[in-house]
């Protein structure tokens, strides 16, 4: 008797154990190696490496901007700080420097 055709069952792998495995092909372990020593297919392997890599690029360019984003808020907090200084100024000597005689 034949049995019924089950689907196959996806396994599922916890983030540690796929940075585990990208961990060891960093370290020189081939793809083959390591898909054999596991169980796991090559593909799967690099699929995971691509993804980590992915992450990393994406904080660093996160970083990035989080820097950009304080330089520019700390030059839009000294402009106005600039701005209010020559609005006192002008206040005190309204004939001064700040205005043209024509």
């Amino acid at each position: 008797m034949q049995q019924a055709n089950k689907p196959k069952t996806r396994r599922k792998y916890d983030a540690d154990f796929k940075n585990e495995v990208v961990k060891m092909l960093g370290s020189g372990q081939t793809a083959a190696y390591i898909s054999k020593a596991l169980g796991i297919s090559e593909n799967l392997i690099y699929r995971w490496k691509n993804q980590n890599q992915g992450v990393k690029k994406a904080s660093g360019e996160q970083n990035e901007l989080a820097l950009e984003n304080q330089q520019l808020k700390d030059r839009v907090r000294q402009l106005e700080t600039e701005r209010e200084i020559l609005k006192k100024a002008r206040r005190a000597a309204p004939l001064s420097i700040f205005s043209r005689q024509t």
